[in-house]
């Protein structure tokens, strides 16, 4: 799979409206995607001049890929692309970046804890800015979760010079797709949100932060704590600092 979407020329926008492309990283999910795909399709339809809705079902063992394959069969702007094996969450940024057509590329998480109709807030940012980027209002995790996420924002902001982002992981964003012109992403876990962000400010791409609303999850399992997630998210973080430090990424 290629880590950067596939290059094509800039798509006319019809009516003034953007092209835009959803994604969404899914594992175990079955419970949850069909209402955001839906959800989500409404909002683009509104939003967007031309648009599509993709589910990366990362090696999910329920119904996840079965679910989007049958919105599929109605609505061919909606659709799955699979990973056959589990492979993280940064994997999964990689594929939907990678399968995104459009000119604008928004990405989400596929337990619903977002409000896609907040999308509506970004839009209006997009003309002057290349990434538009959401922090939690007030997230709704359980204390631990939450404790984690300070810790980590904390060091990464330390080692890599990051500024102007309050909520580095926030699963709310929106990124022009020319910003992938200039640098591939790497990073397969919890670091890919730190490598968009240091690879956009290091090239002097525009990001804008807003605020958007965190919902606390009704349907299936977090898995983001797992102390495997953590360990990984570690390891790949002082392997990528010295890494990036050599190439100048601070």
């Amino acid at each position: 799979m290629p880590q950067r979407p596939a290059k094509k020329g800039p798509r006319p926008p019809r009516g003034g409206k953007p092209s835009i492309s959803a994604f969404f990283p899914a594992y175990n999910e079955e419970a949850n995607i069909a209402a955001l795909c839906l959800k989500t399709a409404a909002v683009l339809r509104r939003l967007a001049g031309d648009w599509e809705v993709i589910a990366v079902n990362d090696g999910s063992r329920d119904r996840t890929a079965a679910v989007v394959e049958g919105l599929h069969r109605k609505e061919r702007r909606i659709r799955v692309v699979s990973h056959p094996v589990n492979r993280g969450y940064g994997a999964a940024v990689k594929t939907g970046f990678a399968s995104a057509g459009m000119d604008w590329i928004f990405f989400t998480d596929g337990d619903g804890q977002f409000d896609v109709n907040e999308l509506d807030r970004l839009v209006p940012l997009m003309a002057d800015h290349d990434l538009v980027v959401g922090y939690r209002i007030k997230r709704a995790d359980p204390f631990q979760r939450k404790a984690n996420a300070w810790a980590w924002g904390t060091l990464v902001r330390t080692l890599f010079g990051l500024k102007g982002v309050r909520d580095i992981d926030c699963a709310f964003k929106i990124v022009r797709r020319s910003v992938f012109e200039k640098f591939s992403l790497e990073t397969t876990g919890a670091m890919i949100s730190t490598e968009l962000l240091v690879k956009s400010q290091k090239n002097g791409f525009r990001i804008v932060e807003i605020g958007v609303s965190h919902y606390p999850r009704t349907a299936g399992v977090q898995t983001g704590a797992k102390l495997g997630v953590i360990a990984r998210a570690f390891k790949e973080l002082f392997l990528y600092f010295v890494r990036w430090q050599l190439r100048g990424y601070r």
